[in-house]
């Protein structure tokens, strides 16, 4: 049996976004292909088709906007079918180039919210468990000249890494890392940090015992796990809130409606570091991404 952490990116262009997050969610292989089926089904469900279909795609920016919000609250919560058949008359007049009516922007906004709860509920039924790193905006990238600093693995990903190797040596299973391409020199880059990392550190070494040290690029747009991880880091970045560590603003409406599902998500244990044992979470905010300090 192994873990597959499924691994996208939230707020990396630093422009509104209060945080930059890389976050996972790790599923195990012999819940994935169920979990798959059941989310490409919910996708039919909530739009009466695919979004793929009409050039879009299951994305947290697309799916969480305030604009869906607001659509969705200026009716009456309406009956399944015609939900669908509204949405998929919104998806049409897009292609064509037409204004949408009033209900189906309320279809739409309606069917938004109804698939980002159903992957939570659809997370929780199938054990996943959750990972990240959080930076706040704005955090100092190295001095220029900084001996090495362009060539090692950012601190945000040591720690995404830590907390997932916890969880893994404590399942006694191998873990395997899929994430979603960027541009493609910057995912070789990543992945010469990341191999050095597993190589040429101690913790990297020990690490590689259960962490496969090379990752998996995916298309996003063609791996359904990836996009409900991109739409998991999306509501991280706006709506979860830890006192003293992450306090930036928030948005109220992602706060209140999964706040509650992402901490459930949140893996939670046991880290250590030499003789010493704390309690570890999955979630960690990351306010230095360089710095060595205690």
């Amino acid at each position: 049996m192994a873990w597959f952490l499924f691994i996208d990116e939230s707020g990396h262009d630093h422009r509104q976004m209060p945080y930059e997050v890389r976050g996972g969610l790790a599923i195990a292989d012999d819940r994935l292909w169920g979990l798959l089926r059941e989310a490409n089904q919910l996708e039919l469900d909530c739009f009466g088709t695919h979004l793929v279909d009409f050039k879009s795609e299951i994305k947290g920016d697309h799916l969480l906007s305030r604009d869906r919000f607001k659509w969705a609250a200026q009716g009456e919560l309406m009956e399944d079918e015609v939900r669908r058949q509204n949405c998929r008359a919104f998806l049409q007049a897009g292609l064509e180039k037409k204004v949408p009516r009033r209900s189906h922007f309320t279809a739409y906004g309606q069917a938004c919210l109804a698939m980002v709860d159903g992957i939570f509920e659809l997370l929780h039924r199938h054990h996943a468990k959750l990972f990240a790193a959080m930076v706040p905006r704005g955090a100092g990238k190295p001095a220029a000249g900084a001996a090495g600093a362009p060539d090692i693995l950012r601190k945000d990903h040591i720690f995404l890494l830590e907390r997932f190797f916890y969880f893994l040596e404590r399942e006694k299973q191998s873990g395997i890392l899929v994430m979603g391409e960027m541009e493609e020199q910057a995912d070789r880059r990543f992945v010469r940090r990341l191999q050095k990392y597993f190589t040429e550190t101690v913790k990297g070494r020990q690490r590689s015992r259960w962490i496969v040290p090379s990752p998996f690029f995916v298309s996003s747009s063609m791996a359904l796990s990836v996009q409900m991880a991109d739409v998991v880091t999306y509501a991280l970045n706006w709506g979860y809130r830890r006192p003293v560590e992450v306090t930036a603003e928030c948005r109220e409406e992602i706060a209140e409606r999964y706040g509650r599902q992402m901490s459930t998500l949140e893996w939670r244990g046991t880290g250590y570091d030499g003789m010493r044992t704390y309690r570890s979470y999955g979630i960690v905010c990351v306010p230095d991404l360089y710095e060595t300090r205690r």
